[in-house]
């Protein structure tokens, strides 16, 4: 008889999670991503970046940072909550390494309004999928 107690609330529990909501991305965004991404095949995930692979970074909305790598790949991380204000004005996606030499699934980013020098908002980012163009 305990066990119908606990499935229930099991069953409540596992309606309340949710799906992260998808990006919200500008028609001009929607693009610079469809076009990053044309022809090319995504990889599996790896949880590091190293840093010379992390020098070319496109911002396409407040959840997905782009770092292109050459003419044919390109890493794609979406970001563990959105990096608020990333995409407006005059602000900047800040990272610090601590040791690993890359970015690292998990390290924390902050946008910071290179104007005033103030941080205006901080994310955190998820695994970096590689896409890569087929050799012919």
């Amino acid at each position: 008889m305990r066990s119908i107690p606990l499935l229930l609330i099991g069953a409540a529990l596992a309606s309340c999670t949710t799906a992260p909501p998808q990006p919200m991305r500008t028609a001009q965004g929607q693009q610079e991503y469809e076009t990053l991404l044309a022809g090319k095949v995504a990889g599996n995930p790896i949880s590091c970046l190293p840093t010379y692979r992390s020098n070319d970074m496109i911002r396409i909305d407040e959840q997905t940072i782009a770092f292109r790598d050459g003419s044919s790949r390109v890493y794609v991380a979406h970001m563990r909550g959105a990096c608020a204000n990333l995409t407006s004005g005059n602000y900047a996606l800040v990272t610090k390494s601590f040791g690993s030499g890359g970015l690292c699934s998990g390290d924390i980013a902050r946008v910071v309004d290179t104007t005033n020098n103030i941080t205006v908002g901080s994310c955190a980012f998820g695994d970096f999928v590689p896409y890569t163009r087929p050799r012919a």
